[in-house]
């Protein structure tokens, strides 16, 4: 059964993620611009009354801003979300169209079977999620400033992943960024960096227990301190040391900042 992505918008201005299958169709995430979602929806085939499910991950603005408009014509989609993230958003949609999930748990919209779990973020309750469908399965992995071991647990078994890439670290501390704000992105409650996506994909396929050859997107990239072009020279450069070959090994693509991706399917 054909399992395909699309990122509509991926980066600190903006986020959104379309998972399609036969019979379902969900976004993750509501952060950039109502025009460019529809857009992307458009290039899936579908429309807003097609989506099955508006998967939230936290609630900050570059992931909710269209959440009431997208909401509204979406009508027939519920809104999944950790409980502190909907009582963030409280005002963008009736109460009963939201259904909270806790961390680890696992729920089906349509036929996609779909399972949560922490994000190491400075918001309220975030969290990532992973999407199967047949024996295919989607993680993401954004605004987190450490992975851990639960987390890697989807990451390991993925057959594709998008993985953030926020920022090169000798950019950002030598940019023109004020300490605090410096101190905030490379905590534990911020984002990861290049170097640690390169690592997290270097121990990925170092452990890896599926045999198929995992597709991977960069993404959430900073606008300031990074470049597409830096984000994947960085991790090819760290996978080539452990002699893992991008396009043997493994498929690396980066998520475009501000305009819709091409579909991948897997």
């Amino acid at each position: 059964m054909p399992f395909k992505f699309l990122s509509a918008a991926s980066g600190s201005s903006g986020n959104c993620y379309i998972l399609r299958t036969e019979e379902t169709a969900v976004l993750i995430d509501v952060g950039t611009t109502g025009k460019r979602i529809i857009e992307g929806l458009s290039e899936m085939g579908l429309t807003p009354e097609d989506v099955d499910g508006i998967l939230v991950t936290h609630e900050h603005t570059d992931h909710v801003k269209s959440l009431k408009m997208i909401g509204k014509k979406a009508s027939s989609a519920r809104i999944y979300g950790s409980s502190e993230t909907l009582h963030a958003v409280r005002e963008t949609a009736p109460e009963e169209r939201f259904f909270e999930v806790e961390p680890g748990a696992a729920f089906a919209v349509g036929d996609m079977k779909i399972r949560a779990f922490s994000l190491s973020h400075d918001a309220a309750g975030p969290l990532g999620y992973s999407v199967a469908s047949g024996d295919k399965m989607c993680t993401v992995v954004t605004d987190t400033g450490c992975i851990t071991e639960e987390m890697f647990g989807y990451i390991r078994e993925s057959d594709l992943l998008v993985l953030e890439a926020n920022h090169e670290v000798n950019v950002l501390m030598m940019g023109s960024y004020p300490y605090y704000l410096k101190q905030r992105i490379v905590g534990d409650k911020g984002h990861i960096s290049n170097e640690t996506a390169g690592s997290t994909l270097c121990r990925m396929l170092r452990e890896r227990r599926n045999g198929n050859t995992p597709k991977v997107i960069l993404a959430h990239l900073s606008r300031e301190n990074n470049t597409p072009e830096q984000a994947f020279l960085t991790v090819k450069n760290m996978l080539f040391e452990e002699d893992f070959l991008v396009g043997r090994d493994l498929f690396l693509d980066v998520a475009k900042r501000d305009q819709v991706g091409h579909i991948i399917e897997i």
